[in-house]
């Protein structure tokens, strides 16, 4: 007898349908599956049987077929085990139900009949809902993942057993699964962290706050232990606050490369990922025979924190190249080319020298011009050109390490960033792909940062006397923008071009590339 249950399969952050086809027939006991499956697929046998046997129903002693359609596209992972257990039971007519037909099933059986979470299930919902199904039927630890795809009804189960039940006649009985998405949402949007617990550095915060307030990337370049790690890992918490719409863009991504904790809704607030400087391209971009998530795809609307940035191999940094340009990186395979989101803010940290304390006003260095030239010469220039700001920090002194009087609070600091984005987005109203300042082109460049002569004086002084290379005039313009948007200014002043300029420590030293 013939059966078919629909699954589903994720696809970068999309997902399509999979029709688990079974057909069991014959007197000879075999079993075949065909449709390109993986080994986690093949091996799925191992576990159907089992969950039968041990859920109480007969596992049929005949040839039994299972086809994964559509057949020319690789199958992988576990959540197909349910699907195939159930079409198992309807082939060998020990279940009729006539509400099958109107659900997607994902899920994987442990050998005693209970569900375990899956992946994806955020994008599997969405495309659910997309093709006209009333409900899903998952593992009780993706419910809430699934549960925000309004419209959908969603009936989480614990069991085989209980989902062969709920099948079989007591789907009218049972209420499917709701969540209040925009309450959870905001519920969950709290840090742990916070700017006030940062002790002196008050021109390091500064920078920071430009920074967020125009979504520039950054370079924090100080000795050990001045506190580069624990700065930027404040960073998300003055960033703008995620908006619901962001959550749900993350939280499909986080979703697909199986990170998200079980029982979590979204992801709420802004990610910070710091990946080991050993990390391959593939692991920071994405990849393997069916691509998943790099990192930077991970920190998507988020902050991507590289410590020891000289550390990381140098073809490792040149494949962020193309998605800082474009907010999105293409893995390319023979059979599949996948698109994931990829907006986000690099914060890097390094030391000065190979030994760290290269204009340290506390210790000597011990490393001549060339290891310092050799050392930061690891970092192309290119790369160097997608990083707006460089600032220098200092270790902090003791007195400032003992005082009890605590920093800015990062909700203040917020708020002064939300207002210069609000600027952002009213100067660049109608214009595609214009967020922040530094997304601007030449074009906008010339249009938005207009200086005064006063101003082109202090700029041409500045090239001239410290070195400034040419590629750093137009990200002077952009900072020197974004600070203007900050003392709500319509006009680049004076003051704000000098202090754009500051922020420019590898152009100003001898250890520029």
């Amino acid at each position: 007898m013939f059966s078919q249950v629909t699954s589903a399969a994720t696809y970068g952050v999309n997902a399509y349908l999979v029709q688990v086809e079974t057909n069991v027939d014959g007197s000879v006991p075999r079993f075949f599956m065909v449709g390109l499956p993986d080994n986690a697929v093949k091996e799925s046998y191992h576990r159907v049987f089992s969950a039968i046997r041990n859920s109480d129903y007969h596992f049929p002693g005949q040839r039994v077929t299972i086809n994964l359609a559509p057949a020319d596209v690789k199958k992988e992972g576990s959540a197909y085990d349910l699907p195939i257990a159930i079409g198992i039971l309807v082939s060998s007519e020990q279940l009729i139900s006539p509400v099958l037909k109107d659900f997607v099933v994902l899920g994987e059986l442990a050998l005693d009949g209970a569900l375990r979470p899956v992946h994806g299930t955020l994008v599997i919902a969405i495309e659910a809902k997309a093709q006209g199904f009333r409900g899903i039927i998952l593992p009780r630890e993706n419910a809430q993942e699934a549960a925000m795809v309004e419209g959908l009804d969603v009936y989480p189960m614990e069991t085989f057993r209980e989902t062969v039940e709920f099948l079989r006649s007591e789907y009218q009985l049972l209420k499917p699964f709701k969540v209040d998405a925009k309450s959870i949402f905001s519920v969950d949007q709290h840090y742990t962290v916070d700017f006030a617990d940062v002790k002196g550095q008050e021109s390091v915060k500064r920078s920071l706050e430009v920074a967020a307030a125009g979504g520039h990337n950054i370079l924090l370049i100080g000795p050990p232990g001045s506190g580069k790690t624990m700065l930027a890992k404040r960073l998300p918490t003055i960033l703008p606050p995620m908006t619901f719409e962001e959550s749900l863009e993350t939280t499909k991504i986080h979703s697909v490369a199986g990170i998200l904790p079980p029982n979590t809704a979204l992801v709420a607030v802004r990610p910070f990922r710091s990946p080991h400087h050993t990390i391959s391209d593939s692991a920071l971009v994405g990849g393997g025979t069916i691509p998943r998530p790099g990192e930077i795809s991970l920190s998507h609307h988020g902050v991507l924190f590289l410590d020891e940035l000289p550390e990381f191999a140098r073809s490792v940094l040149e494949v962020m190249r193309q998605p800082l340009e474009d907010s999105h990186v293409t893995i390319s395979r023979t059979k599949m080319t996948v698109d994931y989101p990829a907006n986000f803010m690099l914060v890097c940290a390094m030391n000065p020298c190979p030994c760290g304390n290269f204009g340290s006003k506390d210790n000597e260095c011990t490393c001549n011009p060339l290891q310092i030239q050799k050392y930061v010469g690891r970092i192309s220039g290119p790369l160097l050109d997608r990083i707006d700001i460089h600032v220098e920090v200092q270790s902090v002194k003791y007195a400032e390490l003992s005082s009890k009087r605590s920093g800015e609070n990062s909700s203040v600091i917020r708020q002064r960033v939300v207002e210069a984005r609000t600027r952002q987005a009213e100067r660049f109203k109608g214009r595609k792909g214009l967020f922040s300042n530094a997304d601007m082109e030449s074009k906008e460049i010339k249009e938005f940062c207009q200086i005064d002569s006063q101003g082109a004086e202090l700029l041409k002084m500045a090239m001239n006397r410290l070195g400034l290379s040419a590629r750093a005039y137009d990200r002077i313009l952009k900072v020197a923008r974004t600070i203007a948007d900050l003392s709500g200014s319509s006009d680049i002043m004076p003051e704000h071009l000098g202090e754009a300029i500051q922020y420019r420590s590898l152009d100003r030293t001898f250890y520029a590339t």
